[in-house]
């Protein structure tokens, strides 16, 4: 009887152990997989933004899902619903429309073949050169790096621009706002400074906010025109595009900037310009009904463009080196520095180039105000055979704008003053430049040595041009001056008697000192 329970319950195990397998192939055969999904409905829309409801689970900045492939971020996460910002027209979107969530925050391509493209935050392509082959993307938003990953700023950007070189140096991982007025030659300034970089091995990309498409195809043209597209990046969020395309452009331009910066290589980033982002920004708060502030810019308009630059940097060779070197730009109304957001970009950055429009209309170009122009980082970055002539060169100009202004009354000035504003109207005219010329370090030096020793002071103003032509070309012929001031030495004792030399002999039109 108890061999026979025995067999019985071993062909009962044999029978349940066969029917759980059965049940199991059955089963991932058969039986269809069931995935939970989030959905939310679109209860309100506006320009670039819109109001959904549902989605409990939506993280902040995550990327949305709307019908016909268009796309937005989770920008205010309250109890009873989200408001999103739009990254494309809402044209064809109806309230009670279907929202879905991606999971992912929103990135853009990184990598060598964005290089010489035109190409939008997202990665659009906008030159007709087909589509960007990028392996990887980076999220738009990430963290700067900490205390201990920076190094100090010792190493000289060189824009090739005089006036800025001698007074206002920029260095490798500064952070330099240029600002002014319309019309006054903000662009050009950062244009000259990328076409200065061609053989620098330096990075560059310039992101457009709000720009007009002509004058964007224009600054494209001129980049191409003069060879520097190649090492260039242009991101471009247009006039005409909708407000969260051009919030993030400058984030997304930034994630490229990065990519090169994390294997060791230098970059150049312009902003242009931070005023229209701050507008585009103001905007879709306001649409998102969030508290307006001081000139109706909602309280965190200082902390979107803080924890922009605070990206750029210079890094320690320890954490991979590479630098990123940030020419944010904003436009003045009527001179007013003191408004809000010039305010908060000038506390942000590490100095400012102001471009007066007053310079601008008597034909002082670049129009820098030295006056009120500063760089924080100062001659750390600076050659010394720059700090040698640009302390004495910015003093005297100094000392020749406050004097100009009441020499205009017609008083009677004596011989010193005389002195001062004669040689300070030859100092203006020697910081004058052509737009596309920039001019290299050794030559810059040359000129500047000699309008502060006073080798122009007895030179027509109208000669000027034609002087620093001929010390251009003096400086040329000497190579062992031009080999000490790019070792960072100053032009002391023999080499700086024969520099006088030489210019004088040029100026007089009398024969060079052959004794190179």
């Amino acid at each position: 009887m108890g061999n026979e329970l025995k067999g019985e319950e071993k062909r009962l195990e044999q029978t349940l152990s066969s029917a759980l397998e059965t049940f199991s192939q059955v089963g991932k055969e058969k039986i269809p997989s069931i995935e939970l999904k989030e959905t939310g409905r679109v209860r309100f829309l506006g320009q670039g933004v819109a109001r959904i409801e549902g989605l409990p689970g939506v993280r902040s900045e995550e990327l949305l899902r709307f019908p016909g492939g268009k796309f937005g971020i989770a920008f205010d996460l309250t109890e009873e619903r989200i408001g999103v910002v739009l990254l494309g027209e809402g044209e064809g979107l109806k309230t009670g429309a279907e929202v879905r969530r991606t999971g992912r925050v929103i990135d853009t391509p990184v990598g060598e073949a964005i290089l010489g493209r035109v190409i939008t935050p997202l990665g659009g392509v906008l030159d007709g050169k087909g589509p960007v082959f990028s392996g990887e993307r980076r999220p738009i938003e990430a963290s700067p790096p900490t205390i201990m990953e920076r190094s100090p700023v010792t190493v000289p950007l060189r824009t090739g621009i005089k006036v800025i070189d001698a007074l206002i140096p920029i260095g490798k991982g500064q952070r330099q706002l240029i600002l002014g007025d319309r019309q006054t030659g903000k662009t050009a300034i950062a244009l000259d400074t990328i076409i200065n970089q061609k053989d620098k091995e330096m990075i560059c990309i310039y992101c457009s906010i709000g720009q007009r498409n002509a004058a964007v195809a224009n600054l494209i043209s001129d980049l191409e025109q003069y060879g520097a597209l190649d090492y260039t990046v242009v991101v471009v969020a247009g006039s005409e595009e909708p407000p969260g395309l051009q919030y993030i452009a400058p984030y997304a331009a930034t994630s490229m900037a990065e990519y090169f910066m994390d294997r060791g290589q230098d970059v150049l980033i312009v902003y242009d310009d931070l005023t229209k982002h701050a507008r585009s920004y103001r905007e879709l708060s306001l649409l998102l009904r969030r508290p307006p502030g001081r000139e109706a810019y909602p309280g965190d308009i200082f902390y979107i463009h803080s924890r922009l630059l605070e990206r750029g940097t210079n890094r320690k060779e320890e954490f991979g080196g590479g630098s990123i070197t940030s020419l944010p730009i904003i436009e003045t109304e009527a001179q007013n520095i003191s408004a809000y957001i010039p305010t908060n970009l000038i506390s942000i950055t590490d100095g400012q180039i102001y471009l007066s429009p007053d310079l601008f209309q008597r034909g002082v170009l670049p129009s820098v105000d030295v006056g009120r122009s500063v760089s924080r980082v100062g001659g750390k970055t600076q050659l010394p055979a720059y700090r040698a002539v640009g302390g004495d060169l910015r003093l005297s100009y100094s000392q020749f704008k406050e004097l100009e202004s009441f020499s205009r009354f017609g008083t009677r000035l004596d011989e010193e003053t005389k002195k001062t504003l004669n040689r300070g109207y030859r100092v203006q005219e020697a910081l004058k430049q052509f737009q596309y010329q920039p001019i290299p370090i050794p030559e810059q030096i040359a000129m500047l040595f000699a309008v502060s020793e006073g080798l122009l002071d007895h030179v027509e103003i109208d000669d000027i041009e034609e002087a620093e032509r001929k010390i251009r070309e003096v400086i040329k012929e000497l190579p062992e001056i031009i080999s000490k001031i790019e070792a960072g030495e100053t032009l002391e004792g023999e080499y700086r008697k024969k520099l006088i030399r030489e210019i004088k002999a040029a100026l007089e039109g009398g024969e060079k000192d052959g004794n190179n």
